[in-house]
């Protein structure tokens, strides 16, 4: 629950961040108060981000990642050979008998 409430709150903090900077770059009749609200925006983004560095450090397990990393290279195996067979298949389809 707390890691979605997280991305929940990074992803409002990134569309208010965009929102700002696009707002700013709209209207150039009040750059100061723009230029504020996105240096206030991007300090709160960079307070979280190391919050959620902070919480990934303290929670980081080596199982966990063990388990990723095989999980990868077993799904990195298995796409090249579905790779490798599609390409053989479209090859052969454009090329004929």
């Amino acid at each position: 629950m707390s890691s979605q409430f997280l991305l929940a709150f990074f992803l409002v903090l990134l569309v208010l961040g965009y929102g700002a900077q696009g707002l700013q770059q709209d209207d150039p009749g009040s750059p100061a108060l723009f230029g504020k609200v996105q240096e206030s925006i991007s300090s709160y983004w960079d307070t979280a981000k190391a919050a959620a560095q902070e919480l990934y450090q303290k929670t980081y397990l080596t199982s966990v990642d063990e388990k990723l990393r095989d999980m990868y290279s077993k799904s990195s195996a298995a796409m090249s050979t579905y790779a490798g067979i599609f390409t053989d298949q479209l090859f052969t389809l454009l090329k004929g008998e």
